[in-house]
Order: C-alpha cells, then structure tokens, then sequence
C-alpha cells in the first residue's frame, strides 16, 4: 500500500484539497488555489487558525502563498517556496502578486517608505527575501508594492551562489525560533534551507526532509568518517552544516542560537548521527 502524501507539503485535509489533487487524496471537496504574496517581513504559518497555535514555519516578503481556504483573520494554502502547508493571518497577504526580480543579500535590511535612511522603516527584511525591483533612484531600490531598500542590500535573482557555509555563519548569535526561518529567529533545518536558498538550491524545509533529499547520501551514521566543509548532517530531529572536518554550524534549541560546535559533542547529545549528506 503507497503512503499517504506528507501532509506538511500536500494541501489537504478531510474536508478540502488543492484541485490538483483530485483522485490522488480523498477529501470533501477539491477547490483552485488563489495566488497571494506576503506582504510582511515574515509572518507565521501555523497548524491552527489560532493565535496561540504552535508555529510550524514561516512565510517571508515577497514569498507566494496559495490560498485554498479562508476563515476569519486566517488563509490556508502552500507557500510556493518549500511547498509547506498551514496557516497564516490573511493581514500579512496581498492579492497583488509581483515576480521577483531581486533579492536581499545582506542578512538583514529595512523597508522605507522614501528614498532616505531618515525616515522611519516601514519593515525588517531578512537574507534571501525575494524584491520585485521597479526602478532605483540615489542609490535606492524601489519595490513594486511601495517602499524603497538600499541598493547595495540586494542582488538580481539569478546571481552568482554563495557558499553555504559563509551563509550559514553570517547567522552565528541569531536567537533560535522554532519554526523560524529569518535572521530575527530561525531553526535548525530553516538555516540549513537559507543557506542553500542563497546557493541558488531550494530545499526542503524539515530537518527528516533535507536528510534525505539533499545531495547524495556519504555516510548513514558519520561513522569512521572523514567530514568535510558544507557536509549536511542529520541527527534525530536536528540538522547542521560542516565548518570543517570537525566543527559544526547550526541552528540549536539548547543554546537557543546559532553556533559553532564540535561535531561529536553535537551527536552525543543528539543521539547520534542518522546521515551525513554532501552536494
């Protein structure tokens, strides 16, 4: 018997599904997606239309988020950047939906209203957040949906990749979030995902995801093994990039920050290595 499709990245439910879907999953109704883009530096994607509800991901600016369902205060869909599902409040989306042109190469950056440091931000951006460029002045990039970024902030899309693991250190001191996937808060499997999004490789957005999806698998439990810089490796629930042959970098819940520590220290703590990953 096939598994069922993994919810966290398959838009349905009992009563609901994406119209793709339809005689894939059983569900009361199959409906059409309404493409809506975030509007806010990040917003939540929860597993519940609740305020209080654990936060499961997160959905950054200028990000598409298709809509199969709304409730009061509430839209839930797949953000087309991971495929994640869940629940995200309807203030943080717009109907316009703008291709991007740019994105944010600087690990964090604001959004203002003019063409001027002095005004007061509109909002916080984070590296990697996709920018629809609609023209530049002074030295300003102006957004498509209003408001201006510091040119030297971004990139075309489509730029030269960065290395990972120079990505994955710009975040060191970063507060741990669960479910975070921006310089203000982000968790382990969501700085893995930043670091290769910013090598032009999307992948996916779980920690159990990424071990088995990035790459080619170079060793299942790290055993005897000679380590190398950019290796992902994968232990129960956690996941981090190599420094070098010994060090990891990574996002974690018992520093509850993003840093630098021995590889073993890591496992044994962890429970041990479940796969070592390498592009």
């Amino acid at each position: 018997m096939n598994a069922p499709p993994d919810p966290r990245v398959t838009p349905y439910r009992p009563d609901l599904a994406a119209a793709s879907l339809r005689g894939v999953v059983e569900a009361g109704r199959f409906v059409e997606g309404a493409p809506r883009q975030a509007r806010l530096g990040r917003a939540p994607i929860v597993g519940e239309p609740d305020p209080a509800a654990r936060r499961v991901s997160e959905l950054l600016f200028g990000e598409v988020f298709t809509v199969y369902d709304e409730r009061p205060g509430w839209a839930w869909g797949q953000c087309a950047a991971d495929g994640y599902v869940g629940w995200v409040p309807a203030q943080a989306l717009s109907d316009r939906v703008h291709a991007p042109t740019h994105r944010l190469k600087a690990l964090r950056s604001f959004v203002f209203p003019e063409p001027d440091l002095k005004t007061p931000p509109l909002d916080t951006l984070s590296l990697g957040t996709p920018l629809a460029v609609a023209g530049e002045r002074s030295g300003w990039c102006g957004l498509a949906g209003g408001g201006w970024v510091f040119a030297r902030h971004v990139e075309p899309v489509g730029a030269d990749p960065h290395d990972p693991v120079e990505t994955a250190l710009a975040f060191l001191g970063t507060p741990y979030l669960w479910g975070g996937r921006s310089s203000i808060g982000i968790d382990c499997s969501g700085l893995v995902q930043a670091a290769f999004a910013m090598a032009n490789l999307q992948v996916p957005r779980d920690s159990d995801m990424q071990r088995a999806a990035i790459g080619t698998l170079a060793s299942p439990d790290g055993r005897d093994f000679a380590f190398r810089r950019g290796d992902v490796v994968g232990f129960p629930g956690h996941v981090g990039l190599m420094l070098d042959a010994e060090r990891l970098v990574h996002a974690t819940g018992f520093h509850l920050a993003v840093c630098i520590e021995p590889v073993a220290a890591v496992a044994e703590r962890a429970g041990g290595i479940l796969a070592v990953r390498r592009v």
